[in-house]
């Protein structure tokens, strides 16, 4: 048999072979043998975190569906748009060109919640609604007073969406994962915040030692890092929690360039049950880029500034 001949015949056996039989993908491990998250990560999607109301009971949607589904989503928060009134307009800010605005999820879920089954963040407790009552009722007409009464990320000190939990965000959207041996370090890019995990199986801090970020500490399940987050302030809710939320979240790696991260919400003070939602990353290029936050930041001076004038003049 000719050389040719044989080779062709090879091709052809290879070819044959279904991808299933072919050797499959592995996670890789860091040199201390522990799954290799590093990288830097994208979560943007257009994937709601709850379930619309016109989908309830309606997990995934067709292929036709979700191509609708992207163009009408991508219409509706169009930055670049210029119907409507100029208010509307200004209100738009950046340009798209900012934007990250991703696509639906791969299996084309209707919500990034995965439980309960209908997509929603369960109701508040009753203790939950008075004590977010309370709050609003006694900052009412304080919201100006000064910059401890405005919003962290309005101070350039924390943004909600970077985490924990790691919510996307239609800009800056990218998180870099860095591992040592006993620890892993998450850098946001927003505001770049930094959460430095202990995965080596030391204790929380002390009940009463309350940080921003929550107190992290990880552990490795199989190729999984899970991490549990403790210890909050109330200057940090998550969609109205308590400072007593425990925070769970599974970061798994699913491909060469594709993971998948889940967290899972326990507060009893604040919600009738606990609940968890499901958000693919994948992988970015990079770098990440500065975050000038603070630099001609003249919204927050402007604001005090506003109210400070609208007092003179009352009392004229």
């Amino acid at each position: 048999m000719k050389t040719g001949r044989l080779f062709t015949i090879m091709g052809c056996l290879l070819a044959s072979i279904p991808a299933t039989a072919q050797k499959p993908w592995t996670v890789p491990h860091t040199p201390d043998g522990q799954p290799d998250l590093q990288g830097i990560w994208n979560n943007a999607t257009l994937t709601p975190m709850e379930r619309p109301a016109e989908y309830a009971g309606k997990a995934t949607l067709t292929e036709a569906e979700a191509v609708e589904f992207e163009k009408e989503q991508l219409r509706s928060v169009d930055a670049d748009r210029r119907d409507g009134s100029s208010l509307a307009d200004v209100n738009r800010a950046y340009n798209e060109f900012w934007r990250d605005r991703g696509k639906i999820t791969p299996d084309r879920r209707t919500s990034l919640i995965i439980d309960p089954p209908d997509g929603r963040v369960p109701p508040l407790t009753a203790t939950a609604r008075k004590r977010l009552a309370d709050v609003a009722a006694r900052e009412k007409g304080h919201e100006f007073d000064g910059p401890e009464n405005r919003s962290l990320a309005e101070r350039c000190i924390s943004v909600s969406n970077a985490g924990p939990p790691m919510m996307p965000a239609n800009y800056n959207a990218n998180y870099q994962i860095v591992q040592s041996r006993g620890y892993v370090a998450l850098v946001s890019e927003q505001i770049h915040d930094v959460r430095i995990i202990p995965t080596d199986g030391r204790a929380h801090v002390p009940p009463d030692v309350r940080q921003l970020l929550g107190d992290a500490r990880g552990r490795w399940d199989g190729n999984t890092l899970v991490v549990e987050t403790t210890n909050f302030t109330d200057r940090t809710s998550f969609r109205g929690s308590s400072e007593h939320m425990r925070l769970t979240e599974r970061f798994t790696r699913t491909g060469p360039d594709t993971m998948l991260y889940e967290f899972t919400v326990d507060d009893p003070e604040t919600f009738t049950k606990p609940w968890t939602a499901r958000i693919p990353m994948f992988k970015a290029k990079g770098p990440l880029f500065e975050y000038a936050c603070h630099e001609g930041n003249y919204g927050l001076a402007g604001s005090l500034s506003g109210a400070r004038a609208q007092e003179a003049a009352a009392k004229k």
